[in-house]
């Protein structure tokens, strides 16, 4: 958005206990309140919101692709000569690479915390998911086609901004406009997915009496859980104040992968002490395709351990440290 404006993304724009505030991060806790406020007015407003971002968003990605393969012809890279390209890279640092480009295919995961709100869940939330996800990867994939075509790897890794690249290498000065629009739309699209999603896992540690119940309330007219939402939106404000992206897209990721490998860890044991329900926690090629997911996932997070651990362990010290609050919790609320 500030790159369309002309206006440099990374000039300091205020200072917060002592902290420099750049104006993208100050940028970036407007659009966290404004989509908290969307939210907070109702589920409706924000679904119409999302799909029409996420409409946006997809369709500008698809003329991307449609206009590097069409256009670019002329000094594009031929096919085996793409495919032929490679650029040396260890192990480690490609299994750190993966950590942010993890981060680009989340949000599969996010559906199952609106469960409770869709209509058929065991029928609408697999298919959601499969066609969700591999929507996204096959946008992905003919997106990196097209970088390949036209920008050699080598090149390719000094480049900040490929797909801005590749639109002002099409297009023009325009083109390099078009793009970041299209980035800003895509993230206040992103950033509106989550604020659906997250404050219900706010909300229901409310209502199971782990969390106050002032976050479990629920606006009677329009049933979005305001309490849940003003708190999640907080701390996004806060967050995205205090960190950078890149900071934070990893950290995410280290902090929500841990969980995504126990629920997939769950399947095995919910299939041989619930065998009378075992078709409700069905895998495709089980048990190869679980077992295969959490050996990535013990790649991906090893991997992180032994080269950032500092961040790492700060990352798992926060998480631990919801064990004694929930101990301490429960005790108070006893009282």
């Amino acid at each position: 958005t500030l790159r369309v404006l002309g206006l440099d993304p990374a000039a300091p724009a205020l200072t917060l206990a002592g902290q420099t505030v750049r104006a993208e991060q100050l940028l970036a806790a407007v659009f966290v309140g404004v989509v908290a406020v969307v939210n907070y007015v109702g589920i409706h407003r924000a679904a119409i919101l999302q799909n029409v971002s996420t409409a946006l968003k997809v369709g500008a990605l698809t003329a991307l692709v449609l206009l590097g393969f069409a256009l670019g012809g002329g000094h594009g890279l031929g096919p085996g000569t793409m495919l032929a390209q490679r650029a040396s890279v260890g192990l480690s640092p490609f299994l750190l690479a993966m950590v942010a480009i993890l981060w680009a295919y989340d949000g599969w995961g996010d559906l199952a915390f609106v469960g409770g709100e869709v209509k058929n869940p065991e029928r609408n939330l697999p298919r959601a998911m499969f066609i969700g996800t591999g929507s996204v990867v096959a946008l992905y994939l003919a997106a990196n086609l097209v970088y390949l075509h036209l920008i050699p790897v080598q090149q390719m890794k000094g480049a900040e901004l490929v797909a801005a690249d590749v639109a002002r290498m099409l297009m023009g000065p325009a083109g390099l406009v078009a793009v970041s629009a299209a980035v800003a739309v895509s993230t206040f699209g992103t950033l509106n997915g989550s604020m659906m999603t997250a404050p219900r896992i706010f909300f229901a540690m409310a209502e199971d009496g782990v969390f106050p119940k002032a976050i479990a309330r629920v606006d009677p007219r329009t049933g979005a859980p305001t309490g849940a939402i003003v708190l999640a939106g907080c701390l996004g404000a806060l967050f995205v104040l205090v960190r950078k992206f890149t900071e934070l897209a990893d950290q995410f990721i280290i902090g929500i992968w841990p969980f995504y490998a126990l629920a997939v860890a769950a399947v095995f044991v919910l299939r041989r002490r619930v065998p009378a329900v075992a078709g409700r926690y069905r895998t495709w090629g089980y048990p190869v395709v679980p077992a295969l997911f959490l050996l990535g996932a013990l790649f991906i997070l090893g991997n992180y351990l032994v080269s950032e651990p500092v961040l790492f362990w700060l990352d798992v010290g926060v998480i631990l440290l919801g064990i004694p609050a929930y101990v301490l919790w429960r005790r108070f609320a006893r009282r």
